[in-house]
């Protein structure tokens, strides 16, 4: 009997890879946009087509963590896992796809009330 863990069950379901080789040489290492604020561009946008959560990947440290903007019960930024987006199911058992039609995009763009303070003179 063959076991398969269920990261590998989602890739197979999804058809794609979540990071390509090309996407890795693009997407900036950690820390790298510091300082850009709003300005920060998202590389990568994945999503679960069940749900209503995205998660825009801006840096990468090169082996699992990213950081970005993750929208889901609210916007935020902060880091999440390459490894736990490959093993995560939305309702009804679908994986975390990456919306391959994506181009990058900056985070005032995606989610300007996150920057809007900053603009108006407020603190950072």
């Amino acid at each position: 009997m063959v076991s398969y863990n269920k990261r590998t069950l989602n890739n197979q379901r999804r058809g794609m890879k979540l990071l390509t080789q090309k996407l890795r040489q693009q997407i900036p290492l950690l820390y790298e946009q510091e300082g850009k604020r709003g300005k920060v561009v998202a590389y990568i946008k994945y999503f679960c087509p069940t749900s209503t959560w995205i998660w825009y990947a801006c840096e990468f440290d090169g082996e699992d963590i990213f950081f970005g903007l993750v929208d889901g019960h609210c916007k935020e930024l902060g880091y999440f896992s390459l490894a736990e987006l490959e093993e995560i199911t939305g309702p009804m058992g679908y994986p975390i796809e990456r919306d391959l039609y994506f181009k990058p995009i900056t985070l005032e763009e995606i989610a300007p009330e996150l920057f809007e303070d900053l603009e108006e003179g407020g603190e950072s």
